[in-house]
C-alpha cells in the first residue's frame, strides 16, 4: 500500500514526531472523515508500506528522522510545493528563500527524482495574473534547477469551504478573476517553455482541459507507475476511486485528518476553518495512535469495552456485597 501524507494536511511541518511515533508502533488509526465512528488501522510496518509519499511546503522538521526511516527500510518521495503568492493568499506559507534552500538541502540527501514540485494551485487574480505566474514560475524554476525532475500546475479550484474567504480578500485588494481561454493557452505555453529549459517535465494535476499540446502531460501527484520506476520495484496503477474524476492518482490510504494545518492558505480545500485548525493543533497529541483525537484500534476499542464491562460487574457485584 502506497501511504499518503497527507494531502488533508501537513504532516512533515507540523506532526513530523507522530509521524516517527506511529512509525515506531508500526501503526495509525483514521477516523473516516464522514463518520468518526469508523476508524481504519493502517499499518506502517516496512513491508506492508510500498511508499510514503509526503505532501508539504516545509519538510524540514522531518530531517532528523530521514535517516531512521532509511535505516528501516522505507521507500519514501515528497510532493514539496513552493510557491511565492502575496501574503493575503498564504498566510503563514514559509518565506521563499528559506523554501528554496530547503528544498535544495533535502535534495542534497535524497537527490532530484524524489523531490517533485507542485507550483499548485495557481490563482488568477488582481494581484497574481498571468504575468506575475510566469515571472514567477521562471524565477523559481531556475532556482530549483538540477533538483528536482518533475513539477505539477494545476489551476485554483475553488471549493465551497474556501468560497467566503476569497471573497473577502476583496477587502485587501485581492479581487479573483476567470481565466479566458487564450489567457490560459498562453500561460500554460509559457510554463511548459521555461520547464523544458530548466530540465523539468511538466504534468498537469486533475485538470478537466488536457494541455498535452503545450507540452503538459496529464499527472499522478500519487504515480504507482513513477515509483516503481524510481524505486525498482513492480506496483499496480489502479486509479484511485476515491479521488476526484479528472484525478489520475494511484491507490494510496491517507493518514491524515482535515482542519489541522497551520498555513492558512485561503483557497485550500482541506480546512474549513482556520480557527478550528489551530483548536485542533493545540489539542493534538504526540503519543495518540490518531493524528487528531485519540482513535483507537478495533482491537483496543474491543478490550476497552471488556474492562468497562467487567469493571461494571465487580462494581455491582461489590455493592450487593454491602
Amino acid at each position: 500500500m502506497i501511504i499518503s501524507a497527507s494531502r488533508r494536511t501537513d504532516i512533515p511541518a507540523f506532526y513530523a514526531g507522530w509521524l516517527i511515533n506511529r512509525i515506531r508502533e508500526g501503526y495509525c488509526t483514521v477516523p473516516n472523515p464522514f463518520n468518526a465512528n469508523q476508524v481504519s488501522e493502517v499499518s506502517l510496518q516496512p513491508q506492508n508500506v510500498d511508499a510514503l509519499v509526503f505532501w508539504t511546503r516545509n519538510p524540514r522538521p522531518l530531517f532528523p528522522f530521514l535517516a531512521e526511516l532509511d535505516e528501516r527500510g522505507y521507500r519514501y518521495l515528497f510532493n514539496f510545493t513552493l510557491l511565492n503568492n502575496p501574503r493575503q493568499l498564504d498566510a503563514h506559507g514559509p518565506n521563499v528563500k528559506s523554501s528554496i534552500r530547503i528544498f535544495r538541502e533535502l535534495c542534497e540527501r535524497i537527490g532530484p527524482e524524489r523531490i517533485l514540485w507542485r507550483y499548485d494551485p495557481i490563482v488568477c487574480s488582481n494581484r497574481t495574473d498571468a504575468s506575475f505566474h510566469r515571472r514567477t514560475f521562471e524565477q523559481l524554476a531556475g532556482e530549483l534547477k538540477d533538483h528536482t525532475k518533475r513539477c505539477t500546475v494545476s489551476l485554483v479550484q475553488v471549493y465551497r469551504k474556501a468560497a467566503r474567504r476569497l471573497r473577502d480578500l476583496a477587502a485587501q485588494g485581492i479581487e479573483l478573476h476567470e481565466w479566458t481561454g487564450s489567457e490560459i493557452t498562453a500561460l500554460m505555453q509559457s510554463l511548459s517553455d521555461t520547464a523544458k529549459r530548466c530540465g523539468m517535465e511538466l504534468f498537469s494535476c486533475a485538470q478537466e482541459t488536457d494541455f498535452s499540446a503545450h507540452g503538459i502531460k496529464p499527472g499522478k501527484c500519487i504515480d504507482a507507475d513513477y515509483i516503481s520506476k524510481i524505486f525498482e520495484i513492480r506496483l499496480s496503477d489502479k486509479k484511485d476511486p476515491a479521488q476526484r474524476s479528472h484525478c489520475g492518482c494511484s491507490v494510496s490510504k491517507d493518514i491524515g485528518m482535515y482542519d489541522s494545518c497551520l498555513f492558512g492558505c485561503r483557497y485550500c480545500y482541506a480546512t474549513g476553518s482556520f480557527e478550528r485548525s489551530r483548536m485542533n493543533y493545540r489539542k493534538h497529541r504526540v503519543e495518540s495512535p490518531s493524528l487528531l483525537g485519540w482513535y483507537l484500534p478495533q482491537r483496543d476499542r474491543v478490550q476497552s469495552q471488556l474492562d468497562i464491562d467487567v469493571g461494571s460487574r465487580l462494581a455491582a457485584s461489590h455493592k450487593r456485597l454491602l
